[in-house]
């Protein structure tokens, strides 16, 4: 099961928010809605969050045994 759990914790300790990451950083917020669901995201979209948010693939996603 993936979490995006490790995203809301590096975007707190930057100060960004969703709404910023939809005006500023035109991520869709299509794409907000999936990581608030905890649903797949493309690697593109993994990459861009990586730019935006100067972190590492890990600082974003976690994969959860069921």
């Amino acid at each position: 099961m993936i979490s995006y759990a490790p995203l809301w914790n590096t975007m707190k300790q930057q100060n960004i928010t969703t709404y910023k990451l939809i005006t500023q950083y035109n991520i869709s917020s299509r794409t907000i809605h999936n990581l608030k669901h905890n649903q797949s995201i493309t690697m593109y979209t993994l990459e861009n969050l990586c730019d935006v948010l100067n972190c590492t693939p890990n600082d974003i996603v976690q994969f959860k045994k069921q």
